[in-house]
């Protein structure tokens, strides 16, 4: 009798830890399934989320920061920052898709090399600094210029921009080559031109917001514009398109090897165009730079806080001194802030005149 109980009660044991051992492992699946809910912002349908990004060259996107509290900081518009991501292109000229869809090793071999901090640390007063100190420091004499309004060319006196004509025949003859490329918006640089023209250059006029075009006449325009990246079938694409090349590829196009006087006012496009001359070994094809430079913002598509952008643009300087340019000009433009921070003694923009010492005519 004894037995027989026991036996029993053994029996209802295991069938009870046969109901109860699936229903143990379906309540464990079912927890295990549930995902703690994210932080919601604003109203129970949106969701808050931290992006952590760890770049290299320029400095690390902390936690805390948006990329509009970024782009604050540099004070000016929201930025693309190419550690992020590629840009959408809109319009109808694409690039190419090795430009645009390279890996971040891919386009950090692209840029130029950074200059170590000025202060050794961050430090955004230490490098506004050192750049407008280098930027507003001629590094070049010339005994022969060319300056606006200047009839003669020999006399040297304060203006927009100079020309080193040391050892020139003006105007120049035939047989000397003088070629001359002009780059604004809005025909800001008809004062250049002019005198391109009394110099005897072969004048190329650069601006893609001239809808109609002049007659053929003295000075070649052309309805492009400057790009640091290479446009699609741009092989193929006439210069009188509104699509923008790279210089390179508007030099080849033009039948140019080298172009002794440039004067460019890229409307903050400056900084990338001027990378990619570094890179592609286009600098070496040019005699003498006029460049102005916009200090508000960063840039189009430069990335960073301040300091990182401001050592950026040093950094694009310097290697523009280690290829052979020399400053011989500088001249400040209007308005005093830069990236937002309104400083005494330092401008918005700069005309900056720059000669190759290791070109010749």
């Amino acid at each position: 009798m004894q037995v027989g109980s026991n036996s029993d009660l053994r029996r209802f044991l295991l069938r009870l830890c046969l109901l109860v051992l699936p229903l143990f492992l379906v309540l464990q699946l079912l927890v295990g399934l549930k995902v703690p809910s994210a932080r919601r912002v604003g109203s129970s349908e949106e969701f808050g989320f931290t992006i952590i990004s760890i770049a290299s060259g320029r400095g690390a996107i902390s936690p805390d920061k948006s990329f509009q509290a970024r782009a604050a900081e540099s004070g000016g518009p929201e930025l693309w920052d190419e550690e992020v991501g590629p840009r959408t292109v809109s319009g109808p000229n694409g690039y190419e898709d090795e430009n645009e869809m390279t890996t971040r090793q891919g386009r950090a071999g692209r840029q130029v090399e950074l200059q170590p901090w000025a202060a050794g640390q961050p430090s955004f007063t230490a490098e506004v600094e050192r750049f407008i100190s280098y930027i507003t420091t001629p590094q070049a004499h010339c005994t022969q210029t060319l300056v606006p309004g200047d009839p003669q060319g020999e006399r040297t006196s304060e203006g927009l921009w100079t020309l080193c004509v040391e050892g020139w025949t003006l105007p120049a003859a035939k047989l000397q080559s003088c070629v001359a490329y002009s780059f604004s918006l809005g025909q800001k640089d008809e004062a250049f031109v002019k005198r391109m023209l009394w110099a005897g250059c072969e004048v190329h006029q650069f601006d893609p917001g001239r809808r109609q075009l002049p007659a053929p006449g003295p000075v070649h325009r052309h309805h492009t514009w400057l790009d640091w990246r290479s446009p699609r079938d741009s092989q193929h694409a006439a210069l009188r398109d509104a699509t923008p090349r790279k210089l390179s590829a508007i030099m080849d196009a033009l039948g140019h090897g080298k172009v002794q006087f440039i004067n460019a006012d890229l409307e903050s496009a400056e900084w990338k165009v001027l990378e990619s001359w570094v890179m592609d070994g286009t600098l070496g094809r040019i005699q003498q730079l006029v460049l102005t430079v916009h200090l508000q913002w960063a840039g189009f598509e430069v990335g960073g806080n301040n300091a990182e952008v401001i050592r950026f643009w040093y950094s694009v300087i310097q290697a523009l001194h280690m290829a052979g340019f020399r400053l011989l000009h500088s001249f400040q433009g209007p308005g005093q802030t830069i990236l937002g921070h309104t400083l005494p003694d330092m401008h918005s923009t700069y005309t900056l005149s720059w000669v190759n010492t290791r070109a010749h005519h």
